[in-house]
């Protein structure tokens, strides 16, 4: 991320950028090139798509960055991925869904356009609801997916959870490249503290990161998945900055909207 914007969540304005700790937001109108939301890992490591065969990147034709990077998402049903309402303002037809690709420079990998987009229609009418599901027009036939929390209860401070992109590392890492980080759950009282006049939502959001900073999403990773226990947790969603001390990453809980999102998963 770069410095995570109060706020703003998603839109996409033409030309404008709307970042967040995890994820942010660029809106396309009519010339101008969408800017893919900013947000990365920072102070990860090097991951491998094949243990994490469900964790996808989420491409562009719009992106100014040369690899066509712009969000992360997760395959949860051999056509179905889940990703961030603000990542999926531009047209189904310009989006291409990258699974087993360690380097997004390389070729390697599975590789789908999109026919399909739901977003929660809430999002940008309340706080929180920053998730949505895509439909792949050629399925991931064969590669592992990944179940949704169903139980809100998951969301406790302290559980290490995990999350995974191909974002802006601020020089802790390679670019374009599959990282994680592990993101201790710091709970609700936290972020309603740290961001009292952003509107953060205790039900409907998750708090994760580190009280002094050093590791987090960034830009770019907007949309990828926060893992807890096996299931999608969360989904990179928003922030102030990358890794600044007393402004961790917030996360769409998934478990608040799974009834949602399994809908449309199964629609």
């Amino acid at each position: 991320m770069t410095g995570k914007l109060q706020l703003v969540r998603a839109t996409l304005a033409a030309g404008a950028l709307t970042v967040a700790s995890l994820g942010a937001v660029a809106t396309a109108s009519a010339a101008p090139a969408p800017e893919p939301p900013r947000n990365r890992i920072v102070g990860g490591e090097i991951a491998h798509t094949a243990d994490t065969p469900w964790a996808l990147a989420l491409n562009n034709s719009g992106s100014p960055v040369p690899s066509g990077q712009y969000c992360g998402a997760t395959l949860v049903a051999p056509d179905k991925i889940v990703t961030a309402a603000h990542c999926a303002t531009e047209a189904a037809s310009t989006y291409t869904a990258i699974q087993g690709r360690d380097k997004l420079a390389d070729t390697g990998g599975k590789t789908s356009k999109i026919t399909k987009i739901w977003a929660d229609p809430a999002y940008g009418k309340e706080p929180g609801h920053d998730v949505a599901v895509m439909t792949l027009e050629t399925p991931f036939t064969g590669v592992p997916t990944l179940p949704l929390e169903t139980d809100t209860a998951a969301d406790v401070a302290g559980a290490q959870s995990v999350v995974y992109g191909y974002g802006n590392t601020e020089g802790t890492g390679p670019a374009d490249t599959f990282q994680k980080v592990t993101v201790p759950v710091l709970g609700d009282a936290y972020c309603q503290k740290a961001y009292a006049s952003q509107g953060y939502a205790g039900d409907g959001e998750i708090c994760a990161g580190y009280e002094n900073g050093g590791k987090d999403s960034c830009q770019g990773d907007s949309g990828g998945p926060l893992v807890l226990n096996g299931r999608l947790f969360g989904v990179v969603s928003w922030g102030i900055g990358c890794a600044d001390a007393g402004n961790p990453g917030v996360y769409a809980e998934v478990a608040t909207y799974s009834a949602e999102l399994q809908a449309q998963i199964a629609g």
